[in-house]
Formats: structure tokens, sequence, C-alpha cells
């Protein structure tokens, strides 16, 4: 079993031992980073270190191979121990070619529909687990950001460093960030431009796997969600091309407003049922797509990047007789902030709850 090495990068200058595993290989634990300094398996530039021992930039740290750990894990505890599996060389083929952007601070990859971002039960295919492909000529790995449901295609941002990851962590949190969706939806909105306001909760018995609207008519009141949707296209009343922007970030909001408006997602029988499904030989996959995120970066600047939408997509934009020549809508301003807008009554929204008209169109 070789020892494995690591050059400490800028990022991780004056860290400390175990904060750097926590940082980058949060597999291993304390005790185990303890035990491993004080059985000196843990050496910087040839040296013994302890765990709170400071690490500086271009230094090189050895540390004892995958297999040391699940060893240890054996003998030692009797809890399993989560070891990195090892990337196949045609799984590091598969991630690098998904790759659409890559620079000094990120890298940008146009996820596929069922590929899973994280692991959960019984998955052990995701974007995590194909990371340590993806690091090409950096000092570490790239660090996840944000997330896709697993049936949701495109542009997913990975961090290339702590630093990025960190900056990216607070555009998310802060919601300085554009992001844009494409969808279709079956049937046919009501309106060509709306603002869709329905606070959104998890649905009791489900163990926090669905949501729904909790506006409090059931007595439960849910966390504010806040979507604008606009018509690209329609294909009568059978269905439509829709542009999606959440303006909030909840759990499966878009996918739940698209729902409670009465045009479900395509494909998304989780939230639209027998009607999401389309027939006429139409993909039963989901159709929702991340097709455009826009960014600051660390150091200045800004990303804005588009990734195309997958085969079954694309199918079903011709089949419908959509065209993606004209598809991208004009960018438009918009305020989290309550507009003067004219809230829809349930006598003429029907089950449209919460769709707001816009003053844009």
């Amino acid at each position: 079993m070789t020892p494995r090495e690591f050059r400490i990068s800028a990022d991780d200058d004056g860290i400390r031992v175990d904060r750097w595993f926590k940082r980058n290989m949060a597999e291993v634990s304390f005790n185990q980073v303890s035990r491993w300094a004080r059985t000196g398996q843990i050496r910087v530039d040839g040296a013994r270190v302890g765990p709170g021992d400071r690490l500086t930039e271009g230094q090189t740290l050895r540390i004892p191979p995958v297999e040391a750990l699940a060893e240890s894990g054996a003998l030692l505890s009797s809890k399993p121990v989560k070891v990195r599996r090892i990337v196949t060389p045609e799984e590091a083929e598969f991630a690098q070619s998904l790759v659409i952007h890559k620079s000094k601070h990120a890298l940008v990859i146009n996820k596929p529909p069922g590929l899973a971002t994280q692991g959960g039960t019984k998955m052990t295919s995701h974007v995590d687990g194909l990371l340590d492909a993806l690091q090409f000529e950096a000092d570490s790995r790239p660090k996840l950001v944000h997330r896709l449901d697993k049936d949701t295609s495109g542009v997913l941002l990975l961090a290339r460093t702590a630093r990025a990851a960190a900056f990216f962590g607070k555009c998310f949190a802060t919601r300085e960030t554009r992001k844009l969706y494409w969808a279709i939806v079956a049937g046919s909105p009501k309106l060509d431009d709306a603002l869709i306001d329905l606070p959104i909760g998890k649905q009791p018995g489900t163990g926090g796997e669905k949501m729904h609207v909790a506006d409090g008519t059931s007595g439960e009141t849910g966390q504010i969600a806040k979507s604008r949707f606009r018509v690209i296209d329609r294909a009568a009343d059978r269905a439509a091309f829709v542009e999606m922007q959440p303006m909030t970030g909840r759990t499966h909001q878009l996918r739940v407003h698209a729902a409670a408006t009465g045009t479900p997602i395509v494909g998304d029988g989780k939230y639209g049922g027998a009607e999401s499904f389309l027939t006429g030989g139409v993909s039963r996959k989901m159709h929702l797509h991340a097709r455009r995120l826009v960014i600051a970066l660390p150091d200045g600047g800004t990303l804005d990047v588009r990734a195309d939408p997958p085969q079954h997509f694309t199918d079903t934009l011709a089949m419908l007789g959509f065209h993606l020549d004209n598809a991208e809508l004009p960018d438009v301003e918009f305020t989290t902030e309550k507009p003067k807008r004219r809230r829809m009554s349930s006598a003429t929204s029907g089950n449209r709850r919460g769709e707001r008209r816009s003053r844009a169109k």
C-alpha cells in the first residue's frame, strides 16, 4: 500500500492539519487523524506533525493510503467507515465529458437527467462520487456549492478552491445569482408572464421527501416561495414551452409551483400525477432543465454560462413544434419585494392559487 501525498495549496495556507482533513477529506474523522499523527503516519515534508500543527503553501503532506482507513475502521470501530470510492477510467471519461466551462475558480458541468448530485440510500452513482475525476491541474478536487434534483438536467456549478466555494456559497445563500430554467409543461398557462407566490412546506406523512403548497388553509404555514414563469411558446392547450426563474430557493420549488397552478412539468409524476404525462410518444422523463446561471466571480467579473438541453427534451420540443431559435427571452430585472400587481381571485384562477399577472410583457 502506497502512502498518498498532497501539495498544500494557497487556499489551505495556514490551516491546521485536522482542519485540512475536515475540508479536503471529510470521511476521515478527527480521532483517525489523531491516531495517524500519534503513530507518525502523517508527515509534512518528511517530518512528523500533530493535528494542531499548521500547514504552509507548497509543503507536501503525506498520509496513509485509502486501504489503511478501511482497515483501521474495521479494527477500531463498530461503525462502518466511509471510504471514497476510486473512480474508474470509464467514469472519469464520462465525468470530464460533462464539463462545459473550466476556469481558475469554477467548473460547470451539464448534468444529465438521472444522475443525482449527491448520494443517498441505495444510490451509488452521483456527481459527488465523480469529483476526483474533475480535479484536472488543481491542487484539490472541486466542491459542490448547490444541487439539482436527480431528474433535472443542466447547469451545475463546482468550486475549484475552498475560497471560491465560500464565495459562491454566499452568493447562493443571499440570492445574488440568476438562475433560468427551461421546462415543458402539460396544459396551457393562463398568463404569458406570471409571478407565482405560494409558500412551500414539507408534505405531512412523506418524511420530508415531498413538498406541497402550505398557505395556511390546513393550519400549516410554509416558507415564502416565489417563482417567475414566462411562456416561450404554446402547442394549443396541450403543452407549453416555459422559462422559469426561481426567486427563492425552496426544495422542489419550480415543480410544486408548476403543478399548483394547473400546468405540471411534463414527466413529473411526483407532483403532477397522471396529468404530467403526454401521449403520442412523448418521453416520460422529466422536462426540467437548468438552462443558465449568472453569478459573480471571487476576483471580480461575472460567470454567465448556458447548458444545452438533453436529447429527450429536444425530441419533445420538435414533436410539439417548438423551436430553440426563439427560446431566449429578453432579460428582465426583478425584485423579491411585492410589486403592485393584481392578484387573481380564486373565482377567476381555478386551481391557479397565488398566480399574479406581471407588468412586464
